[in-house]
């Protein structure tokens, strides 16, 4: 709620000068963000403070964020980066711990296979999760999801084949 306030505050400055608009930016990117995020999180809730702590991060430094080659490589390297360090803080883990009360299944079609990928990436580690979320969900390729990642391109392709052979694996033990 804190990091909400803060970036309704400062979305009511007017961040242009030359370049984009913070706000253009944010109305851009958010959405994609937050579904890639929730992906990788597996948590509503989580995706979206940690979209909220990047895009805070991004606004904080607009001023050359926005004349980047790719600034939405950058804001996708910060959103990584902090769902990282909360990671290994071990709050995904407590607010995993807290959310574990069993759900309804919806008997839409749609809701049931949203959440068979969201319980199937949660097998994941979450650098596997990161990898195949960014280049078979997303469309990134290997380059371009190492960038965001801060890692190299080979580990990329490592880590979403690792996640691609635990996905089939898994996949064949629910149908077993």
């Amino acid at each position: 709620m804190e990091h909400a306030l803060r970036l309704g505050a400062v979305l009511t400055q007017d961040t242009s000068v030359t370049g984009e608009r913070f706000e253009d930016f944010f109305e851009l990117e958010h959405e994609r963000l937050l579904r890639a995020l929730y992906l990788v999180t597996g948590n509503r809730p989580e995706a979206e403070d940690i979209m909220q702590e990047a895009f805070i991060k991004v606004l904080e430094r607009w001023d050359t964020v926005r004349f980047m080659d790719d600034p939405t490589g950058y804001l996708y390297r910060t959103a990584m980066n902090t769902f990282r360090t909360r990671y290994r803080r071990g709050l995904t883990a407590l607010r995993r711990l807290v959310s574990l009360a069993p759900r309804e299944r919806d008997l839409f079609q749609e809701v049931e296979v949203r959440e068979d990928i969201r319980r199937s990436l949660s097998a994941l580690t979450p650098r596997q999760r990161a990898a195949v979320v960014l280049t078979d969900f997303l469309g990134y390729s290997s380059d371009e999801a190492a960038e965001l990642m801060g890692i190299k391109a080979s580990t990329v392709r490592v880590l979403a084949f690792q996640a691609r052979a635990r996905l089939r694996s898994t996949d064949g033990e629910a149908h077993d």
